[in-house]
């Protein structure tokens, strides 16, 4: 028996639902904020990545599924959407009759981690970003979104993390000040951060080993080092929350796992998933654009990790609760004949309808019937055939009422209320 590659999954009946109705919610959410949908290619020439994400990051120098094709081009499976949404935004010119752009899109990542709870190597994502805005407004807003869409989901166990990583005026004295002193400890650090330090001091306040955590409770702040600009930005940012009235912490060692982010960055954590707290990341990525041959313009943006979330969202799913309309169940061939008839004409009136097609008998479709969590069922046999009228049954409430075979689809629509 072939079985799935380690680290993917499938997303199965019973699950899937409760996946579409966190799209649905997302997508009326975008939309209602005023954003687009962009539908990217998975995969992308590796240069982007390397170039977006940064060759040094664990991302491209160990996790990204990365092959020549026939020609000898280096192809990869894309790690994450942003660098693809801004290869996309500055291929096809969107800026060029307005730079003010916002997208959204949900879709696979691909990553060769160390699958675990809540991470895998095909790992699903849903992406906002936002470019032409400079203002910290804006990132308060995708901040109130996130917020607002958990809460629609009814995930209320969830805490909204931010900092400033500063720009490239400010940036470099923070990381000189961080590198000396990551030096001075690095006796307590783990073989990954004595390497990263030396690289980008920066990705070691990102480490979840113990120790290293430990090790870094003393460390420099980026807070504290802000040019007047980004300081100011900040301080929008905090002020725009608070009359948002969204709670947050300021987390002194927040980064992010890419290159391209500037100023405002930011998290939403929750304490139930265990060790993997973030459920949605994000912030300002000024820079990226122009880094990859467009025009000099700011950007942000956030991703939400779709598995998480829906981890998240089915604690307070209801597994009681009926999603089928009508099961109908055909006693009798010619009972079966009528039957399909209006499982079809109550198929195109966007009622969910399910019969059985074979000969069982009334006790095994009724079990059937709750095995679907079905709402109603409609029972129709020889007896039913000759007196002209079918039976409706509430599955909750056991009540019965007779409908005539005549008109029926119309007077079954108005019993179930649709």
């Amino acid at each position: 028996m072939i079985q799935l590659i380690r680290g993917f999954k499938d997303i199965l009946p019973g699950e899937v639902e409760l996946w579409q109705r966190i799209e649905k919610q997302a997508v009326i959410l975008f939309e209602d904020f005023g954003f687009k949908e962009i539908r990217t290619p998975i995969m992308e020439r590796t240069e982007l990545f390397a170039r977006s994400i940064g060759e040094d990051t664990d991302i491209v120098e160990k996790e990204m599924y990365t092959f020549p094709d026939k020609k000898g081009d280096l192809l990869t499976l894309r790690p994450e959407a942003t660098a693809s949404v801004v290869r996309s935004y500055i291929q096809h010119k969107l800026h060029a009759k307005d730079p003010v752009r916002k997208f959204y899109t949900i879709g696979p990542m691909f990553r060769r981690e160390r699958p675990q709870k809540g991470r895998y190597r095909q790992f699903y994502q849903i992406n906002a970003e936002v470019f032409g805005i400079d203002s910290a407004l804006i990132d308060a807003q995708l901040i109130f979104m996130l917020n607002t869409l958990f809460a629609r989901l009814s995930v209320t166990e969830v805490e909204s993390h931010i900092n400033s990583l500063g720009c490239p005026l400010c940036r470099p004295n923070f990381k000189t000040v961080l590198g000396d002193f990551l030096s001075s400890i690095a006796d307590r650090l783990c073989s990954d951060c004595i390497r990263r330090y030396q690289r980008n001091p920066l990705r070691v306040l990102d480490c979840k080993v113990p120790s290293c955590r430990e090790a870094l409770v003393d460390t420099p702040a980026m807070l504290d080092f802000l040019c007047p600009e980004c300081n100011r930005q900040f301080e929008v940012l905090k002020d725009a929350l608070d009359r948002l009235k969204i709670p947050y912490v300021i987390d002194k060692r927040l980064v992010r796992g890419l290159d391209y982010y500037t100023r405002a960055t930011f998290e939403i954590k929750t304490g139930l998933l265990g060790a993997q707290d973030a459920v949605a990341g994000g912030g300002r990525y000024d820079g990226l654009v122009k880094a990859l041959g467009g025009p000099n313009l700011p950007a942000t943006g956030f991703a939400i990790g779709f598995d998480r979330l829906a981890e998240l969202a089915a604690m307070h799913a209801s597994d009681k609760e009926r999603k089928l309309d009508i099961f109908v169940a055909a006693l009798g061939e010619k009972s079966q004949e009528m039957a399909l008839g209006w499982t079809c004409a109550l198929g195109l009136e966007g009622i969910q309808v399910e019969m059985d097609m074979g000969d069982r008998s009334l006790k095994s479709q009724m079990k059937r019937a709750d095995r679907l969590m079905a709402k109603h069922v409609l029972i129709i046999g020889e007896k039913e055939l000759e007196q002209g009228a079918a039976i409706l049954r509430n599955m909750d409430t056991k009540k019965q009422v007779s409908l005539p075979i005549e008109n029926l689809v119309e007077d079954l629509k108005a019993q179930i209320g649709k």
